[in-house]
């Protein structure tokens, strides 16, 4: 057979770079793009049904407008001190004052946590890999998580902040060696004033990295490898003096184990309100890395199975409740979720590969925001008709909060309406029993003359039934604002069954009948049921 000929001197063939699929530039355009899908419901629902997140936007209108404001500063006083849950505290009271209603700071302030969350894991990402990689991508879908809707901001707003302070440990790992832990140094202080739990969260990837090292260069004398490995934590010394400093070192002995609910910490991950959508994100996700790693299309960082053990041992440890902060183990697994991302090292050379990736991302994040869209606007209607109750109110009033049944409240469709209440203090300027306002938890205090009129102990509201009995028949050991109850101007009943009758006639007159919920005018001493106060009437709020 005749071959064709060829070239004494064949020209040489000039390499070209490999390309993984997407470049960086691309890669930030679909950061981008996602964040803005993602944020939609946030968007859209201007009072999202989170659970605390409405009692932290109250504590923002009071720092923004105490100085302005004298029914407000009638209650409430402004007492600055070093403590560890102050994120919001300095980002949307600063909004508010330029100007931006508090609803719409409040809606900044989340979507901004969301792009820190994602860009942290994308840049942590960049670091262990050495190049730009499209699996952080995947964590868009857990932005919404159980943590999220009880509303922890300054823990989730902290989880950005330890990604990004962890990307720069990692960059600056192996340069000269002040950098790190001056760069540490800085970061740890941060986290502290975001949250303890944040803190934490940090000091595991930290930790499970300098672990890693210290296994990778098992062959290098060990004097040195130990001396390296614990001067890794030395930057953490920074939280010493600020946590002596801080009231929350007051609650330290506020400790409690609870041998349930460490399953519960980890469906926390990418449960929401449907297990159906939480049981076809898990599979698609699941199959789809299967596939991947079979097909040596995706592979792991090995820093990702030291996290899993390091991980894994500190959260089974933590307790329940530390420093007087519930769901301390459970918060845990969703920051460690990111890194764990953050670990992925996927490549989509081939485009078919690249549009198959692309789709399961996709499907994953319509699932999603197909259930929060759906949920919220479902649950957005309670909320919508308490609002509206609040207009019943008196300004500068004081509301009391009860439960129809204290056992309520812990469902994930009951979130939205177990602080909704404090829109009271938003609207109409109100002291509301509920509202943060723990001595070593918080910087908005009540004032020494309403200590008796308020929860400052954050715990949960009584019963309307334990509140009939503190009115007849009080009982040693009764929360002094339980004994107070009927010196207060209105009550809310929440969790309430549709036309529940009135629990305590001589005392209380309805003034709005809503969905799981009552509005009650307190009856005073001297004054009958038939007496019009000044924002008189019953109505019925929304469809019953």
């Amino acid at each position: 057979m005749l071959s064709p000929t060829r070239p004494d001197h064949a020209e040489p063939t000039i390499a070209r770079p490999r390309s993984h699929g997407f470049s960086g530039g691309q890669i930030a355009v679909l950061f981008a793009a996602f964040t803005l899908l993602i944020s939609i419901p946030i968007w859209t629902h201007p009072l999202p049904p989170l659970s605390d997140y409405v009692n932290h936007l109250a504590r923002m209108q009071v720092l923004a407008t105490l100085d302005k404001n004298p029914r407000l500063a009638e209650f409430y006083m402004i007492n600055w001190q070093v403590i560890p849950n102050l994120t919001m505290d300095f980002i949307v009271p600063w909004l508010a004052r330029a100007g931006l209603n508090i609803y719409v700071a409040g809606q900044i302030y989340m979507v901004a946590m969301f792009a820190l969350i994602m860009s942290g894991a994308l840049a942590l990402n960049r670091t262990l890999i050495g190049r730009w990689s499209t699996t952080p991508l995947f964590a868009f879908p857990i932005l919404y998580n159980y943590v999220f809707l009880v509303g922890l901001m300054n823990y989730l707003f902290g989880i950005g902040i330890a990604l990004w302070a962890m990307a720069g440990w990692v960059a600056l790992r192996d340069r000269v060696w002040p950098w790190r832990y001056l760069l540490s140094a800085a970061s740890v202080p941060l986290l502290f004033f975001c949250h303890l739990s944040a803190l934490g969260v940090y000091g595991v990837g930290i930790l499970s990295y300098e672990a890693l090292r210290l296994w990778e260069r098992r062959g290098e004398p060990w004097p040195a490898r130990i001396a390296e490995f614990v001067c890794g934590g030395l930057p953490f010394l920074a939280a010493a003096p600020l946590l002596w400093a801080s009231p929350t070192l007051g609650l330290a002995g506020n400790l409690y184990w609870e041998q349930r609910g460490k399953i519960d910490g980890l469906m926390y991950v990418i449960a929401d309100y449907s297990d159906i959508t939480a049981f076809l994100i898990v599979s698609v996700l699941g199959a789809s890395i299967v596939w991947a790693v079979r097909h040596r299309v995706l592979r792991f960082h090995p820093l990702v199975y030291v996290l899993l053990l390091v991980g894994g041992i500190i959260y089974l440890a933590l307790p329940r409740v530390m420093f007087d902060t519930y769901m301390t183990d459970q918060r845990v697994p969703v920051g460690i979720a990111f890194m764990i991302f953050a670990c992925g090292d996927l490549e989509l050379r081939r485009r078919l590969v690249r549009r198959g990736f692309m789709v399961v991302l996709i499907v994953l994040m319509a699932a999603r925001l197909i259930e929060i869209d759906y949920n919220w606007t479902q649950l957005s209607d309670t909320t919508s008709q308490l609002r509206a109750s609040v207009k019943r109110i008196a300004p500068g009033s004081k509301v009391f909060v009860a439960y129809s049944d204290r056992s309520m409240g812990d469902d994930v469709r009951d979130l939205g309406l177990v602080h909704a209440a404090c829109m009271a203090t938003i609207e109409r300027s109100a002291l509301v029993t509920t509202l943060f306002t723990v001595p070593g938890k918080q910087i908005v205090h009540v004032k020494p003359a309403y200590e008796d009129f308020a929860d400052i102990h954050d715990g949960t509201p009584p019963s309307v039934a334990q509140l009939i009995v503190a009115a007849e028949q009080p009982q040693p050991g009764t929360p002094a604002f339980w004994l107070n109850w009927t010196k207060f101007d209105y009550l809310y009943v929440l969790f309430t069954e549709d036309d529940a009758p009135n629990p305590y006639p001589s005392h209380l007159k309805l003034v709005a009948d809503g969905d799981r919920f009552q509005l009650y005018k307190i009856i005073k001493p001297g004054e009958t049921t038939d007496r019009q106060p000044q924002y008189p009437g019953r109505y019925t709020v929304g469809q019953r």
